[in-house]
């Protein structure tokens, strides 16, 4: 059976256009017909690496050779590009976050339903190897019964000196990086409802918009889970700490260095205080090595191209698509109840 060809035209050719220019090259059946940008230096990289730059977004969405328009610009200007675009009859793939709140999310599915046309949101740190691994030692019970979860992202250089530090173009960490963080946890922790949300914001480098939070979110099923993003840490925490009632995980960080200690089934009749300045402590002696085992990390790979070969396959009917937009809206809405939260002090029931 011959496969389809689809051209998709990059709206946005910054940083992350040129990204994902990069990886459509190596993606079968997809190709780049073309980007448009506003600024003259993209539209010069453009066209020193032989793509095509159209003069104006009316020109890009008239193309009939188009079947997906890739919208990579400030997060302020997904929403009424995605509609334009879908009205025009494309396909339409956003960035993230998708657009700045849960009324303007429903805009954009109105569009997709009025006109037919198939609409995502690119969230690919679903790929992330780190995620999926953290997941799987979740989903297999290879802690126990898990009772609190953490995961985290640090840097030490601020919010990039961009539109990502105005908060009318949708800056700041919680859009940024809370959209993947949250959306991970919410698909780890799969139908299980989340009671309550109490989020605090940092403003060390920026009044203007978070740089950033930590939220503590309550599940139905007693699991607690802490997410936190900073951008003035010089010493970083775990990427993921889990504990269960039987063992703890832990990856520290990208390269997802890290292991699982669980105990090996035989209890301990002698513990051995351990002395500190102060005076002694059983509770904090450490477990004797006959008593644990250490286990690698059971590492989940994964290709982001995947992402791509999906919404290929949701055009052509032959696949559901693996980012549903009903998990993006409930990501969306819990990053407003961290905004109230944060801002009134107080824990907010969600669901």
């Amino acid at each position: 059976m011959e496969q389809q060809n689809f051209m998709l035209g990059i709206v946005g050719f910054g940083g992350m256009g040129n990204w994902h220019r990069e990886l459509i090259d190596s993606i079968d059946g997809l190709k780049v017909a073309g980007i448009y940008d506003i600024k003259e230096s993209r539209i010069n990289y453009a066209k020193e690496n032989g793509i095509k730059a159209y003069e104006s977004l009316e020109e890009l969405l008239s193309d009939d050779r188009i079947d997906i328009v890739l919208v990579s610009t400030p997060n302020d200007l997904h929403k009424p590009i995605a509609i334009k675009a879908m009205k025009a009859g494309k396909n339409v793939v956003s960035e993230k976050p998708v657009t700045l709140n849960s009324k303007d999310l429903q805009e954009m599915i109105d569009a997709s339903e009025e006109t037919g046309m198939f609409f995502t949101v690119h969230q690919n740190r679903r790929w992330d190897e780190d995620f999926l691994t953290m997941k799987k030692i979740y989903e297999e019970h290879r802690l126990g019964e898990v009772f609190r979860i953490e995961s985290r992202v640090h840097g030490s250089r601020g919010i990039p000196g961009d539109w990502r530090q105005e908060k009318e173009h949708g800056g700041g960490m919680v859009l940024d990086w809370g959209v993947h963080l949250l959306d991970q946890i919410l698909l780890m922790m799969g139908d299980t409802k989340l009671n309550t949300v109490y989020a605090t914001e940092t403003h060390i480098t920026n009044q203007l918009v978070d740089d950033g939070f930590t939220a503590e979110l309550r599940f139905e099923n007693g699991v607690e889970v802490l997410v936190e993003v900073g951008t003035s840490n010089f010493i970083n925490l775990p990427r993921w700490y889990m504990l269960g009632n039987n063992g703890t995980a832990i990856i520290e960080d990208w390269e997802l260095n890290g292991k699982i200690v669980s105990a090996a089934g035989k209890n301990e009749t002698d513990v051995i205080p351990v002395r500190t300045a102060a005076g002694l402590t059983k509770t904090m002696a450490p477990r004797r090595e006959d008593t644990i085992k250490i286990q690698e990390l059971p590492i989940v790979k994964s290709d982001i191209r995947d992402f791509y070969r999906n919404v290929m396959k949701v055009i052509g009917e032959k696949e559901e698509p693996k980012i549903k937009l009903p998990e993006v809206k409930r990501v969306m809405k819990l990053m407003e109840v961290i905004f109230e939260s944060a801002e009134s002090h107080t824990v907010v029931r969600f669901e």
